[in-house]
């Protein structure tokens, strides 16, 4: 009988420990929105003009930027507001894809377009830099939220 109990309390405490769960950390992003994808090209081609126009490189377009980017417009659409979260690990990730030695990432929301979503960057000190910096890729997602509302994330890397 005092085995059955031992075996019974051991079941128990298996089947505890099994079924507790874990929360998550930020917000549960249920499914991807879609890409402004005339927003997009239209604020790469402005942020490349302006390099050019300084007698910077022109950068290229990367794929992998580009999936990184959006997962993290995704995630500031749903957590509501714009943030860097993350961004280190969103960087080294870049980097080991990439063999970049360096990434950087601008972000914006509520912006009615690119022109001034590129305006209110180009006026902001550290933004400005970014664009402005040695890179030699980048890529940007904009997407909207479910108010119509723009969401921005454009990541660089050399």
């Amino acid at each position: 009988m005092k085995m059955i109990f031992h075996y019974f309390v051991m079941l128990l405490f298996a089947f505890v420990t099994v079924s507790c769960s874990t929360e998550s950390i930020g917000p549960a992003i249920g499914s991807e929105v879609e890409n402004a994808v005339e927003v997009e090209q239209e604020l790469l081609g402005i942020v490349n003009e302006h390099r050019v126009s300084l007698g910077y490189n022109y950068l290229d377009f990367s794929l992998v930027a580009y999936e990184y980017a959006n997962k993290h417009t995704d995630y500031m659409i749903a957590k509501g507001t714009i943030n860097h979260d993350n961004f280190s690990a969103r960087a080294s990730d870049i980097s080991q894809a990439v063999n970049a030695s360096y990434v950087s990432e601008n972000v914006a929301k509520d912006y009615d377009s690119a022109l001034e979503a590129f305006q209110k960057w180009l006026a902001s000190a550290d933004h400005r830099k970014t664009m402005e910096g040695e890179f030699t890729h980048t890529a940007v997602s904009v997407k909207r939220n479910t108010d119509g509302k723009l969401y921005f994330t454009q990541l660089f890397y050399r």
